[in-house]
């Protein structure tokens, strides 16, 4: 399940390691993009398809479907090996992207993106565990926040390729422009990413435990989404779905403590490592996706910003982000995780301490500064703790980690946008901005 044979062919060993390099950036920053290309092209798909009123499914969609795999993509891979399994999650999102793109319904874009999100789901987590698994620590130090530069590149990309598509295009292509490049993705890992030979002994599906688990987070985060929907925690269309995730979440623990082979290796949460990792990016999805979803919002609803003008604003966080990502990695090799990660959690603390003082007299320059911060904030966090995480758990159990981290990430994120969703409801119904 290594990849330690590649090292018995030293020239060859940097010319895979380079194209599996390629493969993996290629692959993330098109399921990163599709996080947000939908955005400017939705206001077309809803004049083509029709569907207004479950139109916000083909969002949600998508995030729960990639929400809810990525452990169990992380799992699989320890137990049947990197490459397969990352090429069949690869298959899986440009099947997805395919069919979105010949919808003919609402209904269909959304069954459609949630098999393109089960895709997606793979790929945001096995591409870091692929690259902490081939390189050395000084290495992977600097390529994980490549990587993770990678997403904050896509997210400014993505919307103006979502307009740009739709208005002079289709917006069908913002799902086809997919394919090409991951097809180019697929030959560069099929050819380039060799592993060892595994053991004869076929692992043990833990066939309980998937099901409880995709059950238990597909009811929790639908009542998150219901949640931020509604502007409330309070109500039956909130609260039950909360209670039987939770119930449902509960029963798998349960089955996990019993398992062969786990999906989700409890013995993970036994390291201090991991449980900070957790929280921290828990903390830090929020933190994402509630700037990059609610800032804009204000701008326009509060200070009458114009949507391109918002968008600017929004730029030096993924401009800060992108930098700090590449920068924490040297910066954790010279002083250590513990010292990188505490500053970038006070700079996402001030950035929100700003935030909360914003109001309709705000200029875009204040604007600026504050969401820099926050996007400082973010590259000073994600990246080290990845690293941390990959580098205090043994080989046999590395997917399931790094997916572990994203996971908890992005139910932060959906978490983080209910949250400040129903904040924001709230103070805008009572005539106060923020």
């Amino acid at each position: 399940m290594s990849l330690r044979g590649l090292h018995r062919r030293p020239l060859m060993e940097e010319r895979a390691k380079r194209r599996i390099l390629v493969g993996i950036m290629l692959s993330v920053f098109l399921a990163a993009m599709e996080s947000t290309v939908v955005a400017t092209a939705m206001p077309t798909v809803v004049r083509s398809l029709g569907g207004i009123q479950i139109y916000s499914w083909v969002f949600s969609g998508f995030l729960l479907t990639q929400t809810v795999t990525m452990p169990l993509w992380g799992r699989f891979s320890d137990l049947y090996g990197r490459r397969p399994v990352f090429l069949i999650g690869l298959a899986t999102f440009l099947g997805g992207s395919a069919l979105s793109g010949t919808a003919q319904s609402m209904a269909q874009l959304i069954v459609f993106r949630m098999v393109q999100g089960l895709g997606a789901g793979s790929l945001m987590t096995l591409g870091y565990t692929i690259i902490g698994e081939l390189f050395g620590l000084e290495r992977r130090a600097k390529l994980q926040g490549w990587i993770s530069s990678v997403w904050g590149v896509a997210s400014l990309v993505g919307p103006w390729l979502g307009g740009v598509l739709s208005d002079h295009v289709s917006w069908r292509w913002v799902f086809y422009v997919n394919l090409p490049f991951g097809a180019i993705a697929m030959a560069l890992i099929a050819t380039a990413l060799v592993e060892e030979a595994r053991p004869a002994r076929r692992p043990v599906m833990d066939v309980a435990g998937v099901a409880l688990f995709t059950a238990g987070v597909s009811a929790l985060l639908l009542g998150i989404v219901q949640a931020g929907r509604a502007g409330s925690w309070s109500g039956a269309a909130v609260l039950s779905p909360l209670a039987l995730g939770l119930t449902g979440l509960v029963l798998f623990v349960v089955v996990e403590r019993r398992a062969a082979e786990p999906i989700v290796p409890l013995r993970l949460f036994g390291s201090r490592m991991v449980i900070a990792a957790v929280v921290t990016r828990f903390l830090a999805g929020m933190a994402m996706f509630g700037a990059i979803s609610f800032v804009p919002l204000f701008l326009q609803s509060v200070t009458g910003t114009t949507a391109t003008g918002a968008g600017m604003v929004l730029t030096p966080f993924i401009l800060g982000w992108v930098a700090m990502s590449v920068t924490s990695a040297r910066l954790v090799l010279r002083v250590g995780y513990r010292a990188v990660v505490m500053t970038g959690m006070a700079c996402l603390t001030g950035a929100f301490l700003l935030f909360a003082r914003w109001s309709a007299t705000l200029s875009h320059a204040d604007a600026m500064r504050d969401v820099l911060l926050a996007g400082v904030g973010m590259g000073l966090v994600v990246v080290p703790m990845l690293i941390a995480v990959q580098s205090a758990v043994p080989r046999s159990d590395l997917g399931a980690a790094t997916s572990m981290t994203q996971f908890f990430m992005s139910i932060g994120g959906a978490v983080g946008l209910s949250v400040m969703g129903a904040v924001m409801a709230q103070r805008l119904d009572a005539g106060r901005p923020m």
